[in-house]
């Protein structure tokens, strides 16, 4: 009885390992944009020889540092301005307030390096 049962298990094991691998080959044989790679590590995938896409990697996403040309932008002033409190021609008091404007001006930028994001994304060399 028990060295059925261990035969069972044996087979079962053995079953179990075969669609694994299985699983793991087609997973692999999969597109290359089909699921992203963590971002820890560069993966490297490697295809068919008549393919035009033979080797492609991961670039996991980062900051660069890029050359910005100067340039006119627009930007926002805030002005804050008080009006006095005052009788109107009833004779009734309004009380002084704050008022915030905002207004817009165009100002020029020169030229600078500044950092800008880039996504991860597939880096594939051709033959």
């Amino acid at each position: 009885m028990t060295a059925s049962t261990r035969a069972r298990r044996l087979v079962a094991g053995a079953a179990a390992t075969g669609l694994l691998a299985g699983g793991a080959a087609f997973g692999v044989s999969g597109t290359a944009t089909a699921a992203p790679a963590p971002a820890s590590v560069a993966t490297v995938v490697t295809g068919d020889p008549h393919d035009r896409h033979e080797r492609c990697e991961w670039k996991k996403g980062h900051w660069e540092k890029k050359w910005v040309k100067g340039h006119w932008e627009k930007k926002v002033t805030y002005h804050k301005s008080w009006h006095k409190g005052h009788h109107d021609k009833h004779g009734n008091w309004h009380k002084g307030y704050w008022d915030h404007d905002r207004h817009y001006k165009w100002v020029y930028v020169p030229a600078h390096w500044d950092h800008h994001w880039v996504k991860g994304h597939w880096d594939c060399k051709h033959r």
